[in-house]
């Protein structure tokens, strides 16, 4: 199986996963945080349905500068409008990468901030890293948030507590 059709399908389970624990985030509870330095849980779930959208940074160019290159953030209010735009940035991610060829993935891709290099990676890594293994790290978070505000939290790799 190409590269390429491996990462599609993993992002289509991720994002399957993402929509079910989104689906749960409660309005009503949008400005909570866990901690003065945490985000609120709209952000933390608005940060997570953005994250899709750095597979279109990563495979259009060589790399991106978190200080001066423009990265659309996601600011909704509403469960719907987070769906919807979870949804229709996987759906952009899936469109991107289904016109790639491999061998584009094994170049190099490059995140900056303020011109001093974070990191470097083959862009089939970088979309690993910066939207697959960053979205399940924070939806991770987010269960947290759940919890603590008595929501149920769906299973993510099998069943939660919650659905025993």
């Amino acid at each position: 199986m190409a590269i390429h059709t491996d990462i599609i399908n993993e992002l289509k389970h991720e994002a399957a996963n993402t929509v079910r624990i989104l689906n749960n985030v409660p309005e009503d509870k949008w400005d909570w945080k866990p901690h003065e330095k945490s985000f609120s849980l709209g952000r933390l779930a608005c940060h997570i349905a953005e994250l899709p959208g750095w597979t279109n940074h990563i495979l259009s160019g060589s790399s991106f500068d978190i200080v001066h290159d423009h990265f659309d953030r996601l600011a909704v209010t509403t469960k719907k409008e987070l769906l919807a735009a979870a949804e229709e940035r996987a759906q952009q991610a899936v469109n991107a990468l289904e016109k790639v060829k491999d061998g584009d993935l094994d170049s190099s891709w490059t995140f900056k901030r303020g011109g001093a290099t974070v990191f470097e990676l083959p862009k089939k890594a970088a979309i690993r890293n910066m939207v697959l293994n960053h979205i399940i790290h924070h939806r991770g978070q987010l269960s947290v948030y759940l919890r603590l505000l008595d929501v149920s939290v769906p299973g993510m790799y099998g069943p939660s507590a919650d659905e025993r």
